[in-house]
This record gives C-alpha cells, structure tokens and sequence, in this order.
C-alpha cells in the first residue's frame, strides 16, 4: 500500500502530472487539435510558472505561517521533536547512509534548542527506501557533529502520518505532552497537524523560510520570473504538502465517520 501511495503522489506532482498531461495533449491533437494544442500549451505555461522563483515563493509562503519559536514558548515544552526528511544514501565520505541536506538543516536548529534549553531531543525516521533508518543517522548526527545527546530515537515509520503515529506513544508512556516540533516551515501545517491529532500538545519550531524576499540575484526583479530548477523544487514541496493535507483530513474524515458507525 505504502509503494502505491509514493507512486500515486509521483504522479500527481509537477512536472510529472504536467509532462504526462502535455502527451496526452499530444495524442488528443491528431483528433481534436484545438483541445489537443490547448492542452499542451496549458501545460507548459504551468510548468514555465511553477518554475520561477516568484511563482514558487508565492506557492510555498501559503505554508509558511508559523513563526519562529519564542524563548518562553520553548520553556514551556518538555521536549524536543526533529523529523527526519530523508537520506543521503551510501555516502563515501561518511562510509554509509547519512542525514540528507534537509534533515541537517532540521537537527541544526533542533540542536541549539536542545543547547538553550535542556530539553531532551527525540528523533523519528525509519527506512522507506530501504538502507538506515533515519531516526539512527539523525541520533549519529545530532551526536557526533553537533555534540548533543538522543534520548528517543523512533526509527520505523515511513512518512509524517507514520512518525506522529509511532513516535506520540512512546512520549506519551514517558509523561511527554507538549513538544517543541522541529520541521521545515513549509511542513510545519501538515506536522503540527498529525502530532495533535496523535495526542501531543505541539509548539511550531520550524526552521527554513524559503518564502523569504529574495531581489532576484544579478539580473534583479527580472530573475523572478526566470525557470530554474530550484524553484520547481520548491512548487513541488509546496503541491505535496496541499496533496497531503487533503489527504490527511479526508483520512480523519473518514475515520470518524467509521467511528460513529461503531456500536
């Protein structure tokens, strides 16, 4: 279930739902050319568009709506959650699998937490794609380069929905109710919204505002509105985690209704 799930959302997501929508412009041309060519031109300039810097900062600061954690809010927590956010497979510099760019970018600020406050650090990641679970490069990581210690490492989920599910118990059976969450800001909505619906009391930590006004480099304001790769990135972080939204709230829909059919 969980293969079909990654293959349904590759599909769904730029630019391979536009690519795939483009060749099907292609075909439809030969028959009804007006519909065929509108298509395939709908679809590159969609495509042109989630790949400029400015389109793509508009798309991913409707996520970003948490700000920075607060000194007093953190006081208030009684722990500190990292998510994980993939790996750096078979890396030759490290001898095996390690935290990708993301995830440093996540245990950097979840380890100056842990330095301000005291807090402890739990981690969650397992292994989708087979390799290191993430949870134990996260907890080697967090150790060995940013001199702070692990006290819960969760190391079997395969996703977010996995990791507030997996990781909430064991907190929970350790008398941890309100958790300072460390995730990108533009995964925060999604986050936040899991860890609550599995028990926790969250407070946002989210680090790496990517909606942050740039002046669009060298060329200026006219770099807004050029394609880039890094931008299609970013369009696709932003359309994943809307998919995935919906996904999770029709879920909860779901599961409630199933519950108040239940005798």
């Amino acid at each position: 279930m969980f293969p079909l799930k990654k293959l349904l959302a590759a599909l769904l997501l730029p630019p391979t739902s536009l690519l795939l929508l483009a060749m099907l412009g292609l075909w439809l041309a030969r028959r009804r050319p007006r519909l065929g060519h509108g298509l395939v031109a709908a679809c590159l300039a969609t495509l042109w568009l989630l790949s400029t810097p400015w389109v793509a900062g508009q798309l991913i600061g409707t996520l970003e709506d948490a700000p920075p954690i607060t000194g007093d809010a953190l006081r208030r927590c009684q722990a500190i959650v990292i998510l994980g956010a993939g790996s750096y497979a078979n890396a030759p510099e490290y001898g095996d699998d390690t935290v990708n760019e993301l995830a440093l970018e996540r245990l950097r600020l979840g380890a100056r937490l842990a330095r301000a406050s005291g807090l402890p650090i739990a981690v969650t990641g397992g292994a989708p794609s087979g390799g290191r679970p993430e949870g134990e490069s996260m907890r080697e990581a967090l150790t060995a380069d940013f001199g702070v210690k692990v006290r819960w490492v969760e190391s079997q989920s395969r996703d977010t929905a996995e990791n507030a599910a997996y990781l909430a118990p064991m907190l929970t059976r350790n008398g941890i109710g309100r958790v300072a969450l460390v995730t990108h800001a533009f995964h925060m909505p999604r986050a936040r919204f899991l860890f609550e619906q599995a028990g926790l009391q969250v407070v946002p930590a989210p680090t790496r505002f990517f909606s942050a006004p740039a002046d669009g480099g060298p060329l200026g304001l006219a770099g807004d509105w050029l394609p880039g790769v890094r931008a299609l990135r970013l369009s696709q972080f932003a359309v994943h985690e809307w998919l995935g939204r919906g996904a999770s709230m029709i879920r909860l829909a779901i599961d409630r209704h199933l519950s108040s059919l239940s005798p």
